[in-house]
């Protein structure tokens, strides 16, 4: 499939065109937006709801609400800003349903980082030991959190995505950031 042009020569659209088609019902628009912004979301929402099956389904509901709600698109924020606020919408009403309760951290997973054998092993461990203690943390901190550390959105973004306010995101991911520091204690 041939990017869509701006009109520019440039050969690729930018996400604001691409909305405005995609509101029209340009399956190819979409298709790039969602080639574009996909992998991001997906990455998100299996952060918040740990699970890549109830990851997928919740994807997947966000594409069909972003399909179905294009048109309502005013542009006033970015059309990914966009998309991550449908994909907290869906992250959260899926969580719910879930009802994950995440215990405390296993000692192994701790311990490990002490004996490294393997760095690879390692990582992979303190990667497990992070997405449980972010299990532990309220929606809203673990949202912020990975908004700002992982897709490295500005705090403007983030609050628009979550409702809030600029100040809101900055205690939020304080809080977070505090609260991670603590749990993840024995990995420094």
């Amino acid at each position: 499939m041939e990017p869509l042009d701006a009109g520019g020569g440039s050969g690729t659209a930018s996400d604001l065109l691409l909305a405005r088609r995609a509101a029209l019902r340009d399956r190819d628009a979409f298709t790039q937006l969602v080639d574009r912004h996909g992998p991001a979301l997906y990455r998100y929402v299996l952060r918040m709801v740990h699970d890549p099956e109830v990851a997928a389904d919740c994807l997947q509901d966000t594409l069909v609400a972003a399909w179905t709600g294009f048109a309502e698109f005013r542009g006033e924020s970015t059309p990914r800003t966009w998309l991550f606020g449908i994909a907290t919408r869906q992250a959260y009403r899926h969580r719910s349903r879930v009802a994950l309760q995440p215990g405390p951290l296993p000692d192994d997973l701790v311990e490990t980082a002490t004996h490294r054998p393997d760095q690879d092993a390692v990582d992979s461990a303190l990667v497990e030991a992070l997405d449980i203690a972010l299990l532990g943390l309220p929606p809203l901190q673990r949202s912020c959190w990975l908004l700002r550390e992982i897709e490295g959105l500005h705090y403007a973004e983030i609050a628009l995505i979550l409702g809030t306010s600029h100040d809101a995101v900055r205690g939020l991911l304080h809080r977070a950031r505090s609260t991670l520091a603590e749990t993840m204690e024995g990995w420094r």
